[in-house]
Formats: structure tokens, sequence, C-alpha cells
């Protein structure tokens, strides 16, 4: 199953995500919320990575790290909206062990 995933481009769907329920692990920190015009046969997610993390070359390969790690998850509640910001021990993380963790979050969110 292919899932097609749509980045949020509101600024009001950012700010209400702000506002919702979060989980936050080692890695990241994960918003998420069911928002009203969304439809259930895409995922939006965005990937932030703040500009404390360091330059464009690390930032953008961290939201690589991030877009590869959810193409590849076949179980993901689709009707909740998620944005995910990262921390600054992501970069010193292993994949599959960041891959495991965010898993383990998305399990827990029903």
């Amino acid at each position: 199953m292919n899932i097609k995933l749509l980045s949020l481009s509101k600024n009001e769907d950012f700010k209400s995500l702000l506002k919702s329920k979060k989980i936050s692990n080692k890695y990241l920190t994960i918003f998420f919320k069911v928002l009203s015009d969304k439809s259930t046969n895409n995922l939006n997610i965005s990937f932030v990575a703040q500009k404390k993390l360091g330059n464009a070359v690390i930032r953008n390969k961290v939201k690589r790290r991030l877009k590869n790690i959810m193409n590849n998850i076949i179980k993901i509640n689709l009707k909740y909206s998620y944005l995910f910001i990262a921390k600054k021990s992501i970069l010193d993380g292993n994949f599959f062990d960041i891959k495991e963790t965010i898993l383990e979050d998305l399990k827990k969110i029903k």
C-alpha cells in the first residue's frame, strides 16, 4: 500500500496542530490532530528541522530521513494530521533506532 504524503500548507493548520496533543521521545516531538477538511486518502504530514540543528545540508538530511521512514510505514492512522519536530539528538541517532522509536509512538496514537 503506497500512501501519498502531503505536507501542511496553511498557517492555521500549523497553529492548530501546535495546540493539539503531542508525543515526545528522544529524537522528536509528534503533534497530531484531526483536521476538519482532511481527506482520508492522503497522509497530511510535515517535518520541521529548526535552524539550531545545523546548516541547511544537515536540516535537509534530517527531513529526508524522516520522509523515508514515513514512506516505509504501512500502519498509520490516516484520520490525523501530523507535525514532526526534530530534536538535536536525531543527528546522532541510528536510522533503525529512529524508525523503531517512531513506530512505537505511532502505535500509541489511536
